[in-house]
């Protein structure tokens, strides 16, 4: 035992509780225990301590993106077999990893646990566990309240396929069914999941019903889908956090347009982009007429005139009479000509001023050769992990939550604006660059190579880059090690040639290291596998490509 170690077994159990309870990693609190000894099981007992208790343990290398994993097995027995048998009277929280739930509950009773969340939770859970068979059904039917499910289906790259029919009944039905007390339930995916999302337009109104709900976060196929959810079928909603995929301009089906009064609070995501923002989704909005806060993120098109301050003040806010919060992020992109007053940022800026609204940031493009404008709308600090269709400018602002940019080029980038985009959007994950040039007569006269005025520009958490472009400077931008670092890079998306172009045929050493990571390659394009290709791309294990027949 060193000085240190006698230091904290001096220490009073009060001053040992109030630093356990700041430790939320298992692990952790684990290689403490040889130090405290029984001490320590003993502070572990104190119902304060364990109310809440954090089974996970979260693993981030270099090479790949964050992932969740059960505790250690060493410590996840010591837990099993001496900690829980003795606490589980006191845990009303239990965060779980869903491999580890079964051996986790089976531990004790927990009498008192209200509130499960579940991280790498999939079909096969639901199919195992939430049902009337299971063997957990009296906590699961009568004691939890609060359900947190961190969905991690995905059928992107194993070539499963999984029928929207099936999934709703094995996943959503069931789960408000065996709940009979459920009050609050989230069902949210990380980036890269992909499981079908709750459809329910073709289902009798019996079904996803709840008389005590109060909260839901959940991802719909339509907005169809959650126009029925609010037909009256969850009649004590207050909280609704919905992403929807597609938002049709269809009003073949006729909905329920009751005032919304029971909901206080509406968050909406959408990031396909939707022609149905006047015609649904205003409508959608007067209905809510005691909604203290609004999150909304959409992307508009078919549009006369930019969404702007004046605009969202006249149709929307000036109905939401106890609103007090507006969270939002709004795209729209209109058609233009010669005869259309292009506006500016700073006049687009002055119309949330001129209702209140300081805290906003736009940017405004312009595209002649397409004949289409787009302007950027939103609140500050920005909120989403999520920005789109940025055309050669950029707020001069930091983004820290965005994980996920596409950019477009009307003119060419240059190096300082991925060294802003590095800078604006430090913790960057998805990055698309898109753009429909030529490519440059002289490109071997104009390698990134050459250009040498900037430092090497660090993307540190990039795990993903799509390049679907004509020109090949971008490539290089990105592959040779003297111009972008990428320690993290494990998905690319591009054309095979402009990659074997690029790359020289896989035998230049300068593109080599960033490649040396990437484990899914998606080519736009057919490719072939010359010698020299798994050498080049050693951690490779996907390769995809459009079929040659």
């Amino acid at each position: 035992m060193n000085q240190s170690d006698i230091h904290l077994v001096d220490l009073p159990n009060e001053i040992l509780l109030m630093i356990l309870k700041r430790l939320d990693n298992i692990n952790v609190l684990y290689s403490l225990m040889g130090t405290f000894d029984g001490q320590f099981d003993i502070l572990l007992q104190d119902n304060i301590f364990t109310n809440t208790l954090n089974m996970i343990s979260r693993s981030s290398t270099d090479n790949d993106d964050d992932d969740i994993y059960s505790i250690d097995d060493q410590i996840l027995d010591r837990f099993c077999i001496d900690i829980l048998p003795k606490i589980h009277h006191n845990v009303k929280h239990l965060i779980l990893e869903s491999m580890s739930m079964k051996r986790i509950l089976l531990a004790g009773n927990y009498p008192n646990l209200t509130s499960l969340k579940l991280f790498n939770f999939g079909q096969n859970i639901a199919l195992n566990y939430f049902t009337d068979k299971s063997i957990f059904q009296h906590i699961f039917k009568y004691q939890i309240t609060e359900l947190i499910l961190e969905n991690n289906d995905n059928y992107d790259y194993v070539g499963g396929r999984i029928l929207s029919k099936e999934y709703n009944n094995n996943i959503y039905v069931s789960i408000l069914s065996l709940f009979k007390n459920l009050q609050s339930l989230s069902i949210v995916g990380s980036f890269t999941s992909s499981y079908p999302p709750l459809s329910i337009v073709d289902l009798p109104s019996i079904t996803f019903c709840s008389s005590i709900l109060t909260k839901l976060c959940i991802n719909v196929r339509s907005l169809d889908d959650c126009l029925y959810l609010l037909d009256g079928r969850l009649k004590q909603l207050t909280i609704f956090i919905v992403q929807i995929r597609y938002i049709y301009n269809d009003l073949s089906i006729i909905h329920n347009t009751d005032d919304l009064s029971n909901l206080k609070y509406f968050s909406l995501t959408c990031y396909n982009l939707t022609n149905a923002y006047d015609n649904r989704m205003i409508p959608l909005f007067r209905r809510m007429i005691n909604l203290e806060k609004l999150t909304l993120y959409i992307r508009i098109t078919d549009r006369h005139t930019f969404v702007d301050g004046t605009h969202l003040h006249k149709e929307i806010l000036m109905h939401m009479l106890q609103l007090h919060t507006f969270i939002f992020y709004i795209s729209t992109i209109i058609q233009i000509n010669d005869l259309v007053h292009r506006l500016s940022n700073n006049d687009i800026q002055q119309t949330f001023k001129n209702i209140g609204y300081y805290q906003t940031s736009c940017t405004v493009s312009y595209c002649r050769r397409s004949s289409k404008a787009i302007c950027h709308v939103f609140s500050l600090p920005f909120a989403f992990d999520r920005l789109e269709v940025i055309i050669n400018r950029l707020p001069i602002i930091i983004f820290h939550h965005i994980t996920y940019l596409t950019v477009f080029d009307m003119i060419q980038f240059k190096q300082e604006f991925f060294v802003l985009i590095a800078k604006a959007c430090p913790l960057l994950k998805h990055f698309g660059i898109f753009n429909r040039m030529l490519l440059l007569r002289n490109f071997d006269k104009y390698k990134a190579d050459y250009i040498q005025s900037y430092s090497i520009i660090q993307f540190s958490h990039l795990i993903s880059l799509d390049m679907m472009v004509q020109n090949q400077y971008y490539i290089e931008q990105f592959l040779l090690d003297t111009k972008t670092h990428v320690p993290r890079l494990i998905e690319l998306k591009l054309f095979y040639s402009h990659l074997k172009n690029v790359t020289k045929n896989f035998t230049r050493d300068a593109t080599r290291h960033n490649c040396a990571h990437i484990k899914r390659l998606i080519c736009y394009d057919t490719c072939d596998y010359p010698k020299k290709f798994d050498h080049y791309f050693p951690s490779l294990n996907i390769v995809s490509y459009p079929s040659s027949t």
